[in-house]
């Protein structure tokens, strides 16, 4: 009887064939993922039967979930937040767990910055203006003159904070979990951080919603906030209506509560909106993907 692995994130290997060509050659039987979107918690459930592997996306992963998936072994996220996996039920039925998180860094990392760029010169806006005939000029900030808050200091959090140190901008980190802060940071609480900051992005690895309707009430009037994390981690209603008023003056956001994504955020030229492609790069994806092959590999004892 032939391996079977199940393949969950819509684009893995279509930038580079060779993840898949290294499962092909180790004799799996790769089951791909027919709607090139998010599975449903139904359709994982049904998909997962017969399936000794599975190449995880952000898909849900909970008790549920696993209790039916009869015959799983491994799961190797490709990527690196694990929020999405019911890891104490994983060990409870001996499924091995595996994630990647190195391979998103960097690219997560750069578009977060470039994101922040064009929010604060107002690029998005500009760009729609000119293709529409018009010559509309928009004064902007310096990125070097803002304070930067980054909630979640890990990998790209850190990578963020490195890429921001050559801009000459204040940076303040908002992590519990942190105990030394990084080379020219400063570390603080939440509720400190809001009242200081011109912007503020998200590098968090769980489901939690931090940006809340009460948090927003509390931020600097007119700050820029990005999301590459979650789209649970924002209040996206409360962000609508801090848009509206004007407390927050624009947004990135590549993580969205239901994706795809039709929701209020898409009334504002303000919000740059992205489909989820923070990790999006060649050189990024095949790392991430390579590094995401060998783990199943691993678990299923094929190296």
């Amino acid at each position: 009887m032939n391996t079977k692995i199940l393949i969950g994130p819509s684009s893995f290997g279509e930038s580079d064939d060779a993840p898949l060509a290294l499962l092909r050659d180790a004799g799996l039987e790769i089951v791909p993922n027919p709607w090139k979107r998010r599975y449903t918690k139904a359709e994982i459930i049904t998909l997962l039967q017969g399936m000794q592997g599975l190449i995880a996306g952000l898909e849900p992963l909970d008790a549920d979930v696993l209790g039916q998936a009869h015959g799983l072994k491994v799961i190797s996220r490709c990527g690196a937040g694990m929020s999405n996996v019911d890891l104490k039920e994983a060990t409870r039925l001996g499924i091995a767990v595996f994630n990647t998180p190195d391979g998103p860094t960097d690219s997560v990392a750069e578009l977060t910055v470039g994101a922040i760029l064009a929010g604060l010169r107002h690029l998005s806006q500009v760009n729609a203006s000119l293709h529409a005939g018009n010559w509309d000029k928009r004064i902007g900030r310096l990125l070097g003159a803002q304070t930067v808050a980054v909630i979640g200091c890990g990998r790209i959090g850190r990578r963020v904070i490195a890429l921001l140190r050559g801009f000459g901008c204040r940076i303040i980190g908002v992590d519990p979990h942190v105990t030394a802060a990084p080379e020219g940071v400063e570390m603080m609480a939440l509720n400190e951080a809001l009242p200081q900051a011109d912007v503020i992005t998200l590098h968090l690895s769980g489901e939690e919603c931090v940006l809340t309707r009460d948090v927003f009430a509390h931020m600097k009037p007119g700050v820029f906030v990005c999301n590459a994390a979650r789209g649970g981690n924002v209040d996206e209603a409360a962000l609508a209506d801090a848009l509206r008023v004007g407390t927050v003056a624009g947004a990135w956001q590549d993580a969205l509560s239901a994706e795809p994504y039709k929701g209020p955020l898409q009334a504002f030229d303000q919000v740059l909106l992205t489909p989820h492609v923070a990790s999006y790069t060649v050189e990024g994806r095949k790392r991430m993907e390579m590094d995401c092959a060998r783990n199943l590999l691993r678990g299923l004892g094929k190296i």
